[in-house]
């Protein structure tokens, strides 16, 4: 068979299934494991698919923002038990950043009945939330993202630049084992890279949806974050894929 013909073979095996494993395509095409990794690495170079641990998928449109009210609708149940295991972290007395999003929405409204701590946040439903609890809150400032309640810019990013937080919560619109964490815009990244700066401890919050996705603009890799919360839907293969960059929590 040739180059070209087990590329092609590669191709249509991934438009049937959506991905392929070397292994298989190894013993399917009768040649090494190594040919099939360059087959692979080409075809990923000509943008036809995006490697993965021990195989390949079709590429995937980016995600795009979603609004607060479409955003609050989905994996509710995943979101809360997520929010569950990530307050268990948070101790007596720390400084604790919470990203905006539905799922750390989910852990603001546990915080206010737990611990006594002081809560960081650039998102203006989280403090909301908050208002009447015994918790201290500071909101960052920025610009609103009016359909999302998220406050971003230059303000934003100047103010965390002047803060050290013990814990931050980040929440995720997309997670890729090649591509890393990424948001939909370029504002919502620099956001995001400021508060990881500032922590002790990076802690991603993030339902089994967000996984093996990308969005327009990288946030980091995934080695800056110390631990990722998911639920118990994630796939074994994509736990253990990702489980070579990052350790993975699945809360129950």
């Amino acid at each position: 068979m040739s180059s070209y013909e087990r590329k092609k073979s590669i191709l249509e095996q991934l438009h049937i299934y959506g991905k392929v494993e070397i292994t298989e395509l190894s013993e399917a095409l009768s040649v090494s494991p190594m040919t099939i990794r360059r087959d692979l690495d080409l075809l990923e170079k000509q943008k036809k698919l995006i490697r993965t641990h021990g195989g390949a998928v079709l590429p995937q449109a980016l995600i795009n923002e979603q609004s607060f009210a479409s955003k609050a609708g989905s994996a509710v149940e995943e979101k809360k038990q997520i929010a569950l295991e990530a307050v268990s972290l948070v101790k007596p007395n720390m400084t604790v950043l919470l990203d905006s999003g539905t799922t750390t929405l989910e852990i603001a409204r546990l915080l206010k009945n737990n611990v006594p701590a002081t809560v960081i946040t650039n998102d203006i439903q989280i403090a909301a939330e908050l208002m009447d609890s015994h918790l201290e809150v500071i909101i960052i400032g920025g610009r609103l993202q009016n359909d999302v309640g998220a406050l971003f810019g230059s303000l934003a990013e100047n103010t965390l630049r002047n803060m050290h937080v013990d814990l931050f919560f980040m929440g995720a619109h997309a997670i890729h084992s090649a591509f890393g964490i990424t948001a939909p815009t370029l504002e919502k990244a620099a956001v995001k890279q400021e508060m990881i700066k500032t922590a002790e401890k990076v802690v991603l919050v993030a339902d089994s949806s967000k996984f093996h996705q990308k969005a327009f603009s990288k946030v980091c890799d995934l080695d800056f974050v110390t631990t990722v919360i998911t639920d118990r839907y994630i796939s074994e293969e994509i736990r253990k894929s990702y489980e070579e960059y990052v350790d993975i929590v699945i809360a129950k």
